[in-house]
């Protein structure tokens, strides 16, 4: 199989809109999801600005815009904003008559390793005019930088008709020319910029490096990253891409350079050889982020079952049917089973949605925490991380013939590692969590019981 391919052979698809699905044969477990991207999400305007937790909740988004940022040199980038037809609200409800969203958009930036000093405010109120042949709508906002800084924009937007708020955290640097804020991709036949660093195994792209001409672009392979994290409980080093690529093929650079990447692992591309820089792209396989087949399904178990067990899974001859064993078994009857995979695979999707880096979401820290304890409770931001809290069972006191309720979290606190391939990794804090309750978190599922700390009796 070759590794990189500079020559279409079919057409593109674009960035269509679609559903995540999980299936499974037996049980017939069908789960469908609408588009999300990481690290944005929506509230209602009344809700306490301090706790994120919506942005980790699909239950409570709606309104998902797209982001990226491109430095165009060391004292300017550009911020493109991207809405998606159907995330829009329009109404006819106007003077003209005329289909119309209202948004507003605001970005505070910060001077990130400069103890978060507001560097800058920029604010847009735009009226989007429906146009019936379009998926998206882009929107590029100037920023003004400085060469050798770090930066967090904090974005904000308002849709001003359902008063409905999107926010998100972008960080980026001016560190260097040849880093990955210096690249952008767009698909090659309809040359429509593209905000994941997510590529299917078909899909054809330019990669366009908006700083001095480049001669040739170097793309090194490293392969998949299939390590897991350890439990919570467990006091050991964070794991991460500590492995020299495969491969490094050296192309004639070209903005107009068809690329595809039909082999899964990670691609960094860089105009560099002698640099460890560039802008990466993985391929995680043709159907992620969702779960289709029984070999995918068994992976994210290694968080429930003994390695024997996923190990007997991955090599039985019917892996529908190990699979489906697995879930009665610990389900007790098909209906718990289909109950029971309905909410661990859902899990096991949204993580992927949400914290994807360069490795599939569910195999993070982040994503373990996701798909074992659930969507957090709370969640705060700071330019170090985030802390997740999740509801403890209410203590409810009396004093003098009056009733008090008292709400507890547990915490675990992840902090963001800088890293070459993507800016949404983060590790366990592990020294900050002592108790964690993983124990009873994975006994209760191998009961056949979803875990929840505030209710850990009930499914």
């Amino acid at each position: 199989m070759e590794l990189i391919s500079n020559g279409p052979g079919k057409t593109n698809t674009g960035m269509k809109k679609h559903g995540y699905i999980i299936s499974i044969s037996l049980l017939t477990s069908v789960i469908v999801f609408s588009t999300l991207m990481s690290c944005r999400s929506t509230k209602k305007v009344a809700v306490d600005t301090k706790d994120l937790s919506y942005i980790y909740n699909p239950t409570r988004s709606s309104f998902r815009p797209g982001y990226f940022i491109n430095t165009l040199s060391d004292e300017s980038a550009i911020l493109t904003v991207r809405f998606l037809s159907n995330d829009l609200f329009f109404s006819e409800a106007n003077p003209e008559g005329v289909p119309t969203a209202g948004v507003v958009i605001n970005v505070k930036l910060f001077l990130a390793d400069q103890g978060r000093i507001l560097d800058d405010t920029i604010s847009y109120n735009l009226n989007i005019i429906k146009d019936a042949g379009k998926r998206e709508y882009i929107y590029n906002i100037p920023l003004k930088i400085q060469e050798g800084n770090k930066y967090l924009a904090e974005i904000k937007i308002l849709d001003r008709l359902r008063m409905m708020v999107s926010q998100a955290f972008i960080p980026f640097n001016t560190l260097s020319p040849l880093n990955k804020y210096n690249f952008i991709s767009v698909g090659y036949f309809n040359k429509n910029q593209l905000f994941s660093q997510v590529l299917r195994v078909d899909e054809y792209i330019n990669l366009l490096y908006s700083r001095q001409p480049a001669d040739s672009l170097y793309i090194s392979y490293f392969k998949p990253f299939g390590e897991i994290p350890d439990p919570p409980s467990m006091m050991l080093p964070q794991k991460t891409v500590d492995y020299d690529p495969i491969r490094v093929v050296a192309l004639p650079y070209s903005d107009t350079l068809p690329i595809m990447l039909p082999r899964e692992g990670i691609f960094l591309c860089s105009v560099d050889r002698n640099i460890r820089e560039g802008y990466a792209l993985m391929n995680f396989g043709p159907s992620y982020p969702n779960m289709t087949t029984p070999e995918e399904m068994i992976e994210p178990l290694i968080y429930l079952a003994p390695a024997f067990e996923i190990e007997q899974m991955r090599s039985s001859s019917k892996p529908k049917l190990a699979l489906d064993d697995f879930w009665v078994k610990y389900g007790g009857n098909i209906e718990k089973a289909r109950e029971l995979i309905r909410i661990f695979y859902t899990r096991v999707v949204y993580a992927n949605v949400y914290f994807t880096s360069f490795t599939e979401g569910w195999r993070t820290e982040r994503g373990m925490i996701y798909v074992i304890y659930g969507p957090p409770d709370k969640v705060y931001k700071n330019t170090e991380g985030e802390s997740w809290g999740y509801r403890k069972p209410v203590v409810k006191s009396s004093w003098g013939g009056r009733y008090s309720v008292k709400e507890e979290y547990l915490f675990f606190n992840f902090k963001q590692r800088e890293n070459v391939f993507s800016d949404n990794d983060f590790y366990l804090s592990r020294n900050e969590t002592l108790v964690t309750y993983w124990d009873q978190a994975i006994l209760s599922w191998r009961k056949g019981i979803v875990f929840r700390l505030d209710n850990p009796a009930d499914f």
